[in-house]
């Protein structure tokens, strides 16, 4: 294991919001329910319900904490399901997201907890913070909420032509990740990817002061 902390990460197969945390020297553990589509000596990848799980007692608190709760039965672009869904689906994702929030907040550590535009703003809160991929880097758009705490630094958005700084916005040129995706059996998951341009720029914003 590395030595740099624990990066947390809730709800997440791929690794790619800690992937460069673990390149700066940092150990992950990731949980969700499905195993993680390849392995990495510094992440431990944990499959279990988060409703259910805890952080393990015994290791160092972590250092900062993400969460990706699914947003099938959340998100406003799958609003049209929602009734033929019922009310067991809404309470079961409304139960992953405080699972989240719970152990975002009783990690003592910066957090963000993310989801796409959805009735999460409804049921519990407007978000601190927007995006697209496009403002890190990642030439697409989805819009994308964050709910933070903690300390957590959100990474700015910068645009060419601005004074001292490196533009980090980029045009969204392959268009919308929520039109662009085939029904294909996996296109929940592919969807949900997190952007690995926005990855980075949180490790850059948040890692010196953690």
């Amino acid at each position: 294991m590395n030595t740099g902390g624990i990066v947390l990460s809730l709800c997440d197969r791929t690794g790619t919001m800690v992937l460069p945390w673990i390149e700066a020297g940092y150990s992950a553990i990731t949980v969700d329910l499905q195993p993680a589509p390849r392995e990495h000596h510094c992440r431990q990848h944990i499959v279990a319900d988060i409703t259910q799980w805890r952080y393990p007692p015994h290791l160092p608190r972590p250092v900062i904490v993400f969460a990706f709760p699914p947003c099938s039965h959340l998100a406003v672009s799958g609003a049209r399901w929602f009734k033929g869904k019922g009310l067991g689906a809404l309470i079961h994702a409304l139960q992953v997201v405080d699972a989240c929030r719970r152990a975002c907040e009783d990690s003592g550590a910066p957090y963000m907890i993310e989801n796409p535009v959805s009735t999460l703003s409804t049921y519990w809160r407007d978000p601190d913070y927007t995006f697209d991929p496009c403002d890190y880097g990642d030439p697409y758009t989805k819009q994308t909420c964050l709910w933070v705490g903690g300390g957590f630094i959100m990474p700015e958005k910068v645009r060419a032509g601005d004074l001292f700084a490196e533009p980090t916005c980029v045009e969204p040129v392959l268009g919308s990740a929520i039109l662009n995706f085939s029904p294909t059996a996996d296109r929940a998951d592919t969807r949900s990817i997190t952007p690995p341009g926005f990855a980075t720029a949180v490790f850059r914003a948040n890692a010196g002061r953690v």
